[in-house]
């Protein structure tokens, strides 16, 4: 007779989140700080999770820490494990732990239209811990398929028709009137085919708002276009405002930017920002989120 002994493993929750927390700093220091642990403890959870996956999850260069290519790749898994360990959490206690809402958003609809809702929500529900992580639509919404984000607030140029294969739902929370910010040399311009500027400054690739400005201007195939990829709406108005380039934005924003009066600004359409989840998502926390901006 062969008999068979089978070792059970745990993966602790706990390390998973010190793991999470070092890959978000990508610093043992500072990821100790922010969960109040002595740094010697957060590298001993580390290594010892490292040690039951039987891969090396950083890399360390003298002081510095980066993520290995299985660090990148159990990130996402960590995240989503964590998210349904409080999403379980919420739902068997009918919200009575507050739990966690995580948010994606785009930087446009981050800046000008969620201090007030997250301020009024936090007022009204105290116990849940809300985390804001910002990003283009196409990226977001993958983390919303994926588990790793609970909803997002995303555009959609063709309004979203693929999100039900995705197993995503959605709804239009805002109205976005865009405008298409032009450097000083052009304030003649009445047209957005008649721009002579040939540089964009744009998010990367997956923003809603820098494809919507593509296909405008005619970008796609015409050699002498160029983008300037930028990560915040402040560089990208700088650089208009420099005369080297143009840009779009929600008229949202810019009201809020401080640009330069001179800049002329043209129309270039409306888009709905909406708030997407994942169909079935329905933890205590994310149905009082939805019913506060339905109400709104």
């Amino acid at each position: 007779m062969v008999s068979f002994c089978f070792e059970k493993r745990y993966m602790e929750t706990e390390s998973l989140r010190i793991f999470c927390a070092v890959a978000a700093e990508l610093s043992v220091t500072q990821a100790a700080a922010r969960l109040g642990r002595a740094p010697s403890n957060v590298t001993t959870r580390i290594q010892q999770l490292e040690a039951d996956l039987g891969a090396e999850l950083l890399v360390r260069v003298g002081k510095r820490i980066s993520l290995s290519t299985a660090g990148e790749q159990f990130l996402a898994y960590a995240e989503r494990l964590l998210a349904l360990e409080d999403e379980a959490r919420q739902v068997v206690s009918d919200g009575a732990s507050g739990g966690v809402l995580r948010i994606g958003s785009m930087e446009s609809t981050a800046a000008s239209r969620l201090p007030a809702v997250l301020a009024a929500f936090h007022v009204d529900h105290p116990a849940t811990q809300l985390v804001l992580r910002t990003g283009p639509s196409r990226q977001i919404v993958e983390q919303v398929r994926a588990g790793a984000l609970d909803c997002a607030f995303a555009a959609f140029p063709d309004d979203g028709a693929d999100l039900a294969e995705m197993g995503l739902r959605s709804m239009p929370v805002w109205a976005e009137e865009l405008s298409l910010l032009l450097p000083p040399g052009e304030a003649d311009v009445d047209d957005a085919r008649q721009v002579r500027a040939r540089s964009l400054a744009a998010f990367p690739q997956g923003c809603t708002y820098r494809s919507l400005a593509e296909e405008r201007l005619g970008i796609a195939g015409a050699t002498a276009w160029r983008v300037q990829e930028m990560n915040s709406y402040h560089a990208m108005i700088a650089c208009v405002a420099a005369g080297a380039c143009v840009t779009v934005l929600p008229a949202s924003v810019l009201a809020l930017s401080g640009a330069p009066a001179a800049l002329k600004a043209l129309p270039l359409g409306r888009l709905d920002t909406c708030l997407v989840w994942r169909d079935g998502f329905a933890t205590p926390a994310f149905r009082a989120f939805a019913e506060r901006l339905r109400a709104a």
